[in-house]
């Protein structure tokens, strides 16, 4: 098959991440796959790392100029199945498509649980315009279908793919090593967007709250949130114990660098590959039931799960997992376990790979 992602989000997370890695992957299985996206956004610039074909258009917002360009291509280029990811470009490509004699199927990928307009506009983008709709947990699926009137049948929930060989316990103190992190030290991590709702500021706070000596936090990534959350360390007097090292290449091998991994999101969330990257290195979660999260783990049988915005209780479940070094670990084994059977990259792709078929003639 050929299929062609669009993308007009111009930042950098999980979204643009599952993109490039499913087209990765449908490559590596023989089909074609390229990306669609304006020219300044950070997937454009992302793409060749990940051997996927990029091709600059302006469809960064709703507008005619957009909307001919991207028509223009698809007429140019005809493929097998459509796949776009936000609503700037799902609106293009399902007004372009309209305007074509055969144009391609398209499915729609929804990343995230933030609320959706339910107007006669989105019923036809969902409904009218695509041929299926995937999103990346139950819980949204079953948003969809409650709110828009979606069928069940057209709605599928798949979950984002984790590479189980890249991401696996390793040696710790090895680890600590190579990024030059004190390996007297431990780690309570988070791997995410410096967004607001993945709830760095309450971390900070209940991080403050702990009385934990040789403890240390390390924020991994970068985002519209930087300033905000460098602030609250000097607020907080943690510039000795927070460390903010930007976005990384080799999440990783900062994963394995950690004893405690913790998302405290408060919104927007679908299944966050971040969890599913802790749970395979094994690692003990602290994260929220925000979104589909809980489709990933459980309280108290491979994570603790505390109510958003809450620092205290969020302080409270970080100090039990510093405690008890039995319930980490069970926590852990338990997380990994289910995240081998149920969140693989192969998994991921297969499903995908089914769906598309599923919409040609």
């Amino acid at each position: 098959m050929k299929i062609v992602h669009t993308e007009a989000s111009c930042g950098w997370g999980g979204q643009e991440i599952r993109i490039l890695e499913e087209a990765r992957g449908m490559i590596a299985r023989g089909h074609e796959a390229c990306v669609l996206c304006p020219p300044e956004a950070r997937i454009f610039a992302e793409a060749p790392r990940f051997g996927v074909p990029a091709h600059a258009l302006p469809i960064g917002r709703k507008r005619l100029p957009g909307l001919l360009a991207l028509r223009r291509w698809l007429k140019d280029n005809p493929a097998d199945v459509i796949n776009t990811h936000s609503s700037t470009d799902s609106w293009l490509a399902g007004l372009a498509c309209a305007t074509l004699p055969a144009p391609a199927p398209i499915v729609r990928t929804r990343h995230i649980s933030a609320p959706i307009a339910v107007n006669a506009g989105a019923r036809w983008l969902y409904g009218r315009s695509v041929q299926h709709v995937v999103t990346t947990g139950e819980a949204l699926r079953q948003t969809l279908i409650r709110e828009l009137g979606l069928a069940p049948d057209r709605v599928t929930s798949v979950p984002t793919g984790i590479d189980t060989q890249r991401f696996a316990p390793g040696d710790k103190l090895a680890a600590r090593q190579a990024l030059g992190l004190d390996t007297q030290s431990r780690y309570i991590g988070i791997v995410a967007t410096l967004r607001s709702w993945k709830g760095h500021l309450y971390l900070l706070d209940a991080f403050a709250q702990l009385d934990a000596p040789g403890w240390k936090l390390l924020i991994v990534g970068e985002g519209p949130m930087q300033d905000n959350i460098i602030a609250k360390i000097d607020a907080l007097q943690l510039q000795d114990r927070a460390l903010l090292v930007g976005q990384r290449s080799d999440p990783e091998n900062w994963m394995r660098a950690l004893d405690i991994f913790c998302l405290p999101s408060y919104a927007n969330e679908g299944v966050p590959q971040s969890v599913m990257q802790a749970m395979l290195t094994q690692l003990p979660i602290v994260t929220t039931p925000v979104g589909a999260i809980l489709e990933a783990v459980s309280d108290e049988k491979s994570a603790l799960i505390v109510q958003p915005q809450n620092s205290d209780a969020l302080a409270h479940a970080l100090r039990r997992l510093i405690d008890d070094t039995t319930l980490a670990e069970r926590l852990g084994v338990a997380a990994r376990t289910r995240a081998t059977e149920h969140f693989s990259r192969e998994h991921m792709l297969n499903r995908m790979e089914a769906i598309f078929r599923s919409t040609q003639p």
